[in-house]
């Protein structure tokens, strides 16, 4: 049996021992946790704009017209994914590219908003501050009652009847909305989405749903 006083003491390795490819492996570890980092954010660049893109996007409301439903620099949140302007209901709030015909005051680009008040086919007409839709009174209860309509819509003995494809929007504050009464129906297919919630109101920040 050897004699532990016979057998090499342990030696401590001095820093010229260490490998010396400490720091290049350092180095690549350095490199990799960039490149993941990078790919994380670009994945969640990606991410983000397809979902402004084809599912949410947000706006801000720049007038009055849908007071006071929606009022001035309030945030909405509009949805697009699963989105037809062919399922657009009445009464229905939504988004839309800018009007070709729009001839009114103000910006000439931009989306604006509306609430839908005719389907492509219906006949629309109005009678003080009441609209008819297909000779039926329709029910508005998100506006004032005080509320003053603004210019008429056609006549009962010639109602307007609303193109196919087509939509007849107003804005809830009638007498201060260019809307279809001024640049006529809306195409289905300048829809961009259905206003879903207020996410910001400016007068009191709070979640609304529609």
């Amino acid at each position: 049996m050897a004699n532990p006083a016979d057998a090499d003491p342990p030696r401590a390795e001095s820093a010229e021992d260490k490998p010396a490819e400490a720091g290049p492996r350092r180095r690549r570890r350095l490199r990799r946790a960039l490149v993941e980092t990078g790919v994380i954010i670009a994945v969640a660049v990606l991410l983000a704009g397809l979902v402004r893109t084809f599912a949410f996007q947000t706006f801000w409301i720049p007038s009055a017209s849908m007071v006071p439903t929606l009022g001035v620099y309030d945030r909405i949140l509009v949805q697009k994914a699963f989105f037809s302007w062919r399922g657009v209901h009445e009464g229905e709030i939504v988004v839309f590219s800018h009007p070709p015909l729009d001839n009114c005051p103000g910006p000439e680009e931009g989306d604006l908003v509306k609430r839908v008040i005719a389907l492509p086919g219906q006949t629309i007409y109005s009678s003080g501050n009441s609209i008819y839709i297909n000779g039926r009174l329709l029910a508005e209860p998100y506006l004032p009652h005080y509320d003053p309509l603004g210019p008429p819509i056609a006549s009962s003995q010639h109602p307007y009847r609303v193109p196919p494809g087509e939509f007849y929007v107003l804005g809830d504050n009638r007498a201060d909305s260019c809307d279809s009464r001024y640049w006529g129906p809306l195409k289905g297919s300048s829809i961009i989405g259905q206003v879903v919630l207020t996410f910001w109101h400016e007068s009191h920040p709070e979640f609304r749903r529609f």
